[in-house]
């Protein structure tokens, strides 16, 4: 099964929005970062082999037609070679609110802190956490990088294969570039800080170990779907 959407926007860039609305367009399943934890078992030791230049994208996207999130948003030149048939979806927002929402969220010291010293942290640090480095807290390091990921993916990818998309604008964009109907149904909003961070809370963090990981994400993606169309 090809991947039919490579989504090339870093996590909230609302990711979660975007894999609910792509699975409602038929564009499903679809890759998030939530789906590396749901079955963290298998997957991490799939992306510590793209972290060691090993990677085995067919065996990572089995079952799913579309990606969006990290870690396969890191690797969208890579992912847009190896399927050359699949559309590229850029999803943005301002660089400044984009480095405040990962601090608080994702790349949080909180978040990355529960992590230190499992398979999991030293799979983020071979992948997505890999072109920031020690400057992850940096905001004008941080929002130069998110400037040059942008303007990359729109220099690499051609116009007729690319959508540059803000969640805002809605469904028309997004189905006139896949060539279906608009939905009738809204399109889906999941609240900015429960894209894995505001959950996080309650705990202090992720749970490091994958059994507990699995137990955790599965349950919550569920449960972010049955709220996005409301």
């Amino acid at each position: 099964m090809a991947l039919k959407v490579i989504g090339a926007g870093p996590g909230r860039t609302a990711t979660f929005s975007t894999k609910f609305a792509l699975e409602h367009l038929g564009f499903g399943p679809c890759y998030h970062m939530a789906e590396v934890f749901r079955h963290a078992s298998r997957n991490i030791a799939l992306w510590q082999d793209v972290a060691d230049g090993n990677p085995d994208w067919d065996s990572i996207f089995e079952g799913f037609h579309s990606t969006t999130d990290f870690p396969a948003s890191s690797y969208w030149r890579e992912l847009a070679e190896y399927y050359p048939d699949a559309k590229v979806l850029l999803t943005v927002r301002d660089p400044e609110s984009w480095f405040d929402s990962v601090s608080e969220t994702i790349m949080s010291e909180r978040m990355l802190g529960s992590l230190e010293g499992s398979p999991l942290m030293r799979m983020f640090k071979g992948t997505y956490l890999k072109p920031y480095g020690d400057r992850v807290h940096d905001r004008a390091f941080m929002t130069d990088w998110y400037a040059r990921h942008n303007q990359s993916v729109i220099d690499t990818i051609p116009a007729e294969r690319l959508l540059v998309f803000h969640p805002k604008e809605g469904w028309e964009p997004l189905c006139e570039f896949l060539g279906v109907q608009v939905p009738p149904e809204p399109f889906p909003r999941v609240n900015s800080r429960d894209e894995l961070g505001g959950a996080s809370d309650e705990q202090g963090g992720l749970p490091s170990d994958p059994a507990q990981l699995e137990a955790f994400a599965g349950g919550y993606i569920d449960q972010l779907k049955a709220g996005a169309f409301g």
